[in-house]
């Protein structure tokens, strides 16, 4: 990683002379160069929005001061449209550049890979930049990007989604009808429950009948007859 923040650098250079026509340029490279990253994102923005005729130099500075200021994810869009509008090699091998190393701290290795081969398309004797397109290949090949697997489980799914909705129902009602059997498989027949609570109820009643009639000898047996007046 040590060796990776010291050669992913920018490759830093004014693609417009500071000219008096150019004013909004001229002070983004004015405050780039003292390190007022925050200053020259600002007259670079308005460069190049006010000034098309330097619109692609203006990107690419405005590329660099969002990088500076450890924005690589917004400055690889400045970076790529600088790389498109480019007029000369030259300018197109720093824009590629820098958008690897844009994608490189971002860790998309594969796109870091794209934009350094761009580059050296260009210019294929900076060391610099071969150095980082082995580095970014590398990368890549110790983390690859994630299979897909995810995407072919969305796909079943939506798949099953499509099914033709007649037929999705007749699914449905199979399988509840499949559910109804295995429910009526666990129950007993409600007569057989019926009769068996009837059949104990009767044997309770028969049985506190017994005890009554039992407790009733014992009553009868055990009283006095009174034959004569107590005085």
């Amino acid at each position: 990683m040590y060796k990776l923040v010291i050669y992913i650098l920018l490759i830093i250079s004014s693609w417009v002379s500071a000219q008096e026509d150019h004013k909004a340029l001229f002070k983004g490279n004015e405050s780039f160069n003292g390190k007022k990253y925050t200053l020259s994102e600002t007259n670079y923005r308005v460069s190049a929005s006010t000034d098309t005729s330097v619109k692609s130099a203006s990107n690419y500075n405005l590329g660099n001061s969002i990088y500076r200021l450890n924005q690589p994810g917004e400055a690889k869009f400045k970076f790529l449209e600088a790389s498109t509008t480019a007029t000369t090699k030259k300018e197109k091998h720093q824009a590629f550049h820098n958008l690897g190393n844009s994608l490189m701290l971002e860790k998309n290795y594969q796109a870091a890979v794209e934009a350094y081969k761009n580059a050296l398309r260009n210019n294929p004797n900076d060391e610099q930049t071969r150095y980082n397109y082995a580095l970014a290949k590398k990368m890549l090949k110790e983390n690859p990007p994630k299979s897909g697997g995810g995407d072919d489980k969305d796909k079943n799914k939506d798949k099953d989604n499509k099914k033709d909705p007649e037929k999705k129902d007749q699914d449905q009602n199979k399988q509840n009808k499949d559910g109804d059997k295995e429910e009526k498989g666990n129950q007993k027949p409600q007569g057989a429950d019926k009769q068996k609570i009837e059949n104990i109820l009767e044997a309770v009643n028969n049985a506190e009948k017994k005890i009554q009639d039992k407790l009733n000898a014992k009553k009868e047996k055990g009283v006095r007859i009174q034959t004569d007046k107590d005085w």
